[in-house]
């Protein structure tokens, strides 16, 4: 099976656990407004690409990801889904960890064939690192040009599953970054049973130069970049809201 596949690299850092071959898949139904790399929009370019060479490549380095593993991003791998199981399967049977890192837009729970696709992917994923944009259906429509019931409901889906959650939340000044909203989110994620961390990451404006270079306008050319002390000071508010929720339902919290 070929995937078609935006760029691969070889050494990186952020994208889960160790050091990781990551995987950048092409196409992206997701339109959101401080999206970085719009160059991964586009369903049907990017390179097509077989699952045994990405593996061989990570072989030939694999004394570099003894803590890490392949890490699938784009874009966004779900579009793909046939394939990404397909890479993640061959992972597997070489005792390579994978970690998915995913805004769950495919995911829709009331089509069943695919619904059996995501039971076999879950199979081989050992990490989803989830990427929500907002909490409110509204705001996420408005900032993503997308509904996030079904983000909301994938989350859900991989909790149920066992599989291990890492939350990511971009904090965008007058966009993502209402207390009210955040402490909502908070609630909500701290119903996850199998959540294991949370990024709040700061809003930058390092994709502008992509957009230039496209020929697409930046929809937030006049938000300024968010500081890595206000991004910490709102993810105390995220906290806040899980603390909340794990004492409603009872759960111990440290």
């Amino acid at each position: 099976m070929q995937g078609r596949i935006h760029s691969l690299e070889s050494f990186g850092t952020v994208d889960g656990p160790g050091v990781r071959y990551v995987v950048f898949f092409q196409g992206c139904p997701m339109r959101c407004a401080y999206c970085h790399n719009p160059d991964t929009w586009e369903l049907n370019a990017g390179e097509l690409m077989d699952s045994d060479y990405i593996i061989e490549q990570f072989e030939r380095n694999r004394s570099f990801y003894t803590t890490g593993g392949i890490t699938a991003t784009g874009g966004e791998p779900l579009m793909q889904i046939d394939f990404l199981t397909e890479l993640f399967t061959k992972a597997k049977e070489k005792d390579i960890h994978t970690c998915l890192d995913s805004s769950g837009i495919a995911f829709n729970p009331n089509n069943p064939e695919l619904m059996a696709k995501f039971d076999e992917l879950v199979k081989v994923t050992d990490l989803v690192m989830l990427d929500i944009k907002h909490i409110d259906p509204e705001k996420h429509f408005a900032l993503t040009k997308q509904h996030n019931e079904n983000i909301l409901a994938f989350a859900q889906y991989l909790s149920d599953n066992g599989i291990e959650l890492w939350i990511r939340h971009v904090v965008v000044p007058g966009l993502t970054d209402d207390d009210v909203y955040l402490e909502k989110l908070g609630y909500f994620i701290g119903g996850l049973k199998t959540l294991k961390a949370l990024d709040v990451l700061p809003y930058h404006t390092m994709g502008v130069v992509k957009y230039e270079k496209l020929g697409i306008e930046y929809p937030l050319k006049d938000v300024p970049a968010m500081s890595q002390k206000t991004a910490l000071e709102k993810k105390e508010v995220i906290l806040k809201g899980i603390k909340e929720r794990r004492k409603d339902d009872g759960v111990e919290t440290t």
